[in-house]
């Protein structure tokens, strides 16, 4: 048998290549190249599909991440610590020295008489301040200040107010208002009692402690309610805001009770 004889071929495409007779006519091998074009067509567009929804995936991944950290720098609150001659930090150090005092007359007088009403109210009085006390001490340990304030008590009280119904602006004396400055140049804190009256206090038993301390404080009580007006008056702190109202709530109530608990012993 001879050698196959050269049959020159052009496919569809124009090309003209010379294959070896085997038996198989021009037009099936036609067909068959058509069909492995046809064939491989498909395989390499769904390869290119396959890197086309990767590549749209990562820059959508991309795409969400800074988005959120966008939406989450401008949605998130920006907080600032207060500064050492803040309102809320004299507030806390200047409330603290409040606050022992009364925690001091109320044990005093719970060493003083048996009746039952007063040694109660004398035990919550200490309970309550006694860990508002401890709170503000925290606060400041966390706003990294320093437990003495560098500047005279209540000096804080003559900042000016967030709605600038006062008219004074940071330490400029000249331009307090009379009842500020008279509270700045003051030696004590509002409502405070004197070394001459716990003196007496603990000198006293039964009615007649009873009714010094009643009236002490209820005077106490009285300048602890200014202190926290004066601080919900200039401070937007949440925290600090809070333990003000609550102390203005429950002293105001307390003051009531007391004026109560002093006509009946009059």
């Amino acid at each position: 048998m001879g050698s196959p004889r050269p049959v020159w071929f052009r496919d569809r495409r124009g090309v003209v290549t010379e294959v070896a007779e085997t038996g198989t006519s021009a037009d099936e091998r036609g067909e068959r190249g058509e069909r492995d074009d046809t064939a491989a067509a498909p395989a390499s567009d769904a390869r290119s599909l396959s890197v086309r929804l990767r590549i749209a995936l990562i820059l959508g991944a991309v795409l969400l991440l800074v988005v959120g950290l966008v939406v989450g720098r401008v949605t998130t609150p920006v907080t600032t610590t207060p500064g050492t001659l803040s309102a809320e930090a004299g507030f806390a150090r200047d409330m603290q020295v409040h606050h022992q005092q009364a925690i001091n007359m109320a044990l005093i007088i719970r060493d003083q008489t048996t009746d039952p009403d007063i040694r109660q109210l004398a035990y919550d009085i200490a309970t309550s301040q006694g860990q508002q006390a401890g709170q503000m001490y925290a606060w400041l340990n966390l706003w990294g200040l320093p437990q003495a304030s560098p500047v005279p008590a209540m000096t804080w009280m003559t900042l000016p107010t967030l709605d600038q119904s006062q008219e004074q602006h940071g330490m400029n004396m000249s331009s307090i208002a009379a009842s500020d400055a008279a509270i700045a140049a003051s030696p004590t804190m509002p409502g405070m009692a004197s070394q001459a009256d716990l003196t007496r206090l603990q000198s006293l038993t039964g009615v007649d402690a009873e009714k010094l301390f009643l009236t002490l404080m209820i005077a106490h009580h009285e300048g602890g309610v200014e202190m926290a007006n004066a601080l919900v008056a200039r401070s937007t702190d949440p925290n600090v805001v809070g333990m003000a109202n609550t102390i203005i709530t429950a002293q105001t109530s307390e003051i009531t009770y007391m004026q109560q608990l002093l006509a009946a012993r009059s």
